[in-house]
């Protein structure tokens, strides 16, 4: 179905071509301001934008850039060596993406952008008249909506109850009480993602006792979270076709391809957008002037840097660093939502808080952009946008919202409601992670190669300590503590004498061992503020982090097979805790059977 074009988005003529210097130049586009990166060598010519494929931050000189060829990301630092077009820091990254470079007759040049064609232009329909009540909103909590339209119900997101990573993300907004009655009713779901504020466990377990055949649709990402009744769907095509109405498709980032998606669903020609968590959806394409649009607003949604430590990571660095970028991500999505001009915009997805009394630390430091501040962004920038800040139980009606800004489209909930969360479950579930503490398994120190050997991570010059600790972070007595050269996947007892990146992670050891023995993503332990950081040097080893947190074995560790291969002579001999003797991969097979310690 897909088809490209392409644009033009730079011209120079030929002086200015002629001025163009070796090494790197930035250039500004006169139509829009955007700017652009043209490098130079031996009379050869490539470019590309001046956006960090990362998180969309602008590049600048590089004042540690000896030979001209790298430029530094303002955002977070990452640095690109613009004559392979390959991130340098961190390495082992991304590849930015280049623009074609098509010289003209007269000796000037175009930059020339190749455009994916718009799937949603595939079948335009034209909008039809709405009634009143035909198609509503419903706000439940955090990135979790119901859409009435026409006959069909339909919830994105729904984490209605418990945390997500792990016991670090609580919801703080009270879900209104019918929240859970609203999703076992609805007709369909869509989940953007496998991060456990949009696919909440606890709340899918409490439908699936009740409506365990709702059709609930994902997209078919690299890693695609295994739902028994979960549909992937294709990007970029209108496959669901609900009713004579009702369709929708879902687009995948471009920043997060593996990962994130977001979702356009459209009843009888009007459009509803929700971009939901991703960096740069659809590659930067999207429609414009949909009836609402939806995405997060408010950051916070990373153990950076909050829980790292050592180094420049002072609590004066930390919080300039954190106003910054939430200054930056403010900026970012008005000037998003201008651009795109919806007819209605409402934030969401960034109602949380970090509520357990363990983390006040930080809930202090992790502060957040407020929604009502990016409205109040928008008004001003773009005063024909109507902006929605939504409460828990709030309703739109999109029928009222088109016919006249005057008409009253929000119904707000019912004076007295309880708009925020006073109240969690603790105990409930914090106790439900300790009970991995006990687990058979970790009587038998040989758990941590069988673990490694399963998690497939090697071939790459990073040694890694890994230490448990208590609620504070200190290190318990009879914890594990022990180290993991990942050049060859080797156990050793002191770090090795080759030069070496290092990095010191201490975890909750209720956390990292439910993590352990469930085969989950690190995703629990670093977005869950479950860990504390520290790195010598101060570099972001992205291959390390992919894997662990993106592309672990879907099936986890098979720690019955583990047990059996246990000797009796090693279960009673070996003991609990402090450092492994070292031992090498090679002297162990990556069958599972094989993973004891000879």
């Amino acid at each position: 179905m897909e088809s490209q074009s392409s644009k033009t988005v730079l011209s120079l003529d030929s002086e200015a071509v002629f001025s163009l210097k070796d090494g790197i130049n930035f250039k500004k586009s006169p139509d829009d301001g955007k700017c652009y990166i043209i490098y130079k060598e031996n009379g050869e010519l490539k470019a590309c934008k001046n956006q960090c494929k990362h998180q969309g931050g602008l590049f600048i000189k590089d004042i540690e850039d000896l030979d001209g060829r790298t430029v530094r990301c303002t955002k977070h630092y990452w640095k690109l060596n613009v004559s392979t077009m390959q991130y340098v820091n961190p390495p082992d990254s991304f590849t930015q993406d280049e623009l074609d470079v098509v010289m003209t007759d007269e000796g000037g040049l175009q930059l020339v952008e190749v455009i994916v064609w718009d799937p949603w232009l595939a079948d335009p329909q034209d909008p039809q008249e709405l009634q009143e009540g035909e198609v509503t909103v419903t706000y439940l909590t955090h990135a979790c909506m119901e859409l009435q339209l026409g006959g069909k119900k339909m919830i994105f997101d729904p984490w209605l109850t418990g945390p997500a990573f792990a016991r670090g993300w609580w919801l703080l907004h009270e879900p209104p009480a019918d929240s859970m009655e609203r999703l076992c009713m609805a007709d369909l779901i869509y989940i953007s993602h496998m991060h456990s504020d949009h696919l909440s466990y606890p709340t899918l377990k409490s439908l699936s006792a009740t409506r365990p055949d709702v059709p609930i649709y994902v997209g078919d990402t690299s890693r695609p979270e295994p739902l028994s009744k979960g549909s992937l769907m294709p990007f970029s095509c209108y496959l669901r076709q609900i009713d004579e109405h009702l369709r929708f498709m879902i687009l995948k980032d471009e920043v997060h391809p593996e990962l994130d998606t977001c979702i356009i669903v459209e009843y009888k020609g009007h459009m509803i957008l929700n971009t939901v968590d991703c960096t740069r959806p659809n590659y930067g394409r999207l429609p414009h002037n949909v009836d609402l649009m939806m995405s997060d607003f408010a950051g916070g949604a990373s153990g950076f840097p909050m829980t790292f430590s050592g180094g420049k990571y002072t609590e004066s660095w930390k919080a300039d660093f954190i106003k910054n970028e939430r200054k930056k991500l403010m900026n970012y999505k008005a000037q998003l939502v201008k651009s795109l001009q919806p007819k209605i915009y409402c934030p969401f997805a960034g109602y949380f808080v970090e509520a357990h009394p363990s983390d006040r630390y930080i809930k202090e430091t992790n502060t957040k952009n407020k929604a009502e501040e990016l409205n109040a962004l928008i008004k001003k920038s773009a005063p024909g946008i109507t902006t929605w800040t939504p409460k828990p139980g709030a309703v739109l009606d999109l029928a009222l919202a088109l016919m006249s800004p005057s008409r009253k489209a929000i119904t707000d909930p019912p004076s007295g409601t309880n708009i925020y969360k006073d109240s969690w479950d603790f105990d409930l579930y914090v106790d439900e992670l300790n009970r991995a503490i006990t687990a058979e398994i970790f009587k038998h120190k040989s758990w941590i190669q069988f673990y490694y050997i399963w998690a497939g991570f090697k071939n790459y010059n990073l040694v890694v300590r890994v230490i448990e600790t208590d609620e504070d972070f200190i290190p318990i007595d009879n914890g594990y503590n022990y180290l993991v050269d990942f050049m060859d996947l080797s156990f050793p007892t002191q770090r090795p004498t080759r030069e070496h990146p290092y990095e010191e992670i201490k975890n909750r050891i209720g956390v990292m061992r439910h993590v352990v023995k469930n085969g989950l993503l690190w995703d629990d332990l670093y977005i869950g503020f479950q860990n504390r950081l520290s790195r010598e040097p101060d570099v972001y080893h992205h291959r390390f982090w992919n894997h662990f947190q993106t592309e672990l074995p879907v099936a986890g560790p098979d720690w019955d097979l583990f047990l059996q291969q246990v000797s009796s002579y090693q279960r009673s001999a070996e003991p609990q805790g402090i450092q492994t003797e070292s031992v090498s991969a090679s002297t162990l097979s990556l069958k599972k059977a094989d993973c004891t310690v000879s």
